[in-house]
């Protein structure tokens, strides 16, 4: 894999063992390119895998960025990739459905690319609206599998979903928060 764009484009990202389903190149390009410019953006990244989307964020301006990921086997490989981010890029070894009810801080932007045979997709989008992880206006984008695009609702909480995109297999919503939060910073 390759960081598709901004100040790392170009660089090789290692796979971790164990199970993963890393996101198409060509499916980060579009959705960062969707994105736009992300200077000093927040990011968390739930179910990592290689931290790849991760590190394109920082890559493209993002920061901090969190990224989760409970897989201690894929750990080692995870910091070898983040080593080459000069940014404030953290990793955090837990279970999502865990991390986010403890979150200590709100993100702009939160990623989440659960395993595609995971249930309760929905209601991990409902678990991120009701820890209030987003900033107002705040975006969290999902992805899964296509088909699965009739299960989502346009609302969830205070998460509206403005945009979706079909890559193959996989799809991306994207929802944004529309209730002012406050919560301390970490």
């Amino acid at each position: 894999m390759r960081i598709t764009g901004g100040k790392y484009r170009g660089r090789t990202v290692l796979c971790p063992p164990g199970v993963i389903r890393p996101a198409m190149d060509s499916m980060r390009e579009s959705l960062f390119g969707i994105l736009g410019n992300l200077e000093g953006q927040s990011w968390l990244d739930l179910f990592t895998g290689s931290g790849c989307v991760g590190i394109e964020a920082a890559s493209r301006g993002a920061s901090p960025v969190h990224l989760v990921e409970k897989d201690h086997i894929k750990k080692q490989t995870i910091l070898t990739n983040i080593s080459m981010v000069d940014s404030q890029i953290q990793l955090f070894m837990a279970d999502v459905r865990r991390f986010i009810p403890t979150a200590k801080r709100q993100y702009d932007i939160v990623y989440a690319d659960p395993p595609f045979p995971m249930d309760g997709k929905i209601e991990l989008a409902k678990a991120v609206d009701k820890a209030n992880l987003l900033t107002e206006n705040g975006l969290f984008i999902i992805h899964y599998p296509a088909e699965e695009k009739k299960d989502w609702p346009k609302e969830i909480g205070n998460l509206f979903c403005y945009d979706e995109r079909q890559y193959g297999r996989s799809t991306l919503r994207f929802f944004v928060n529309k209730k002012e939060t406050k919560k301390d910073e970490a």
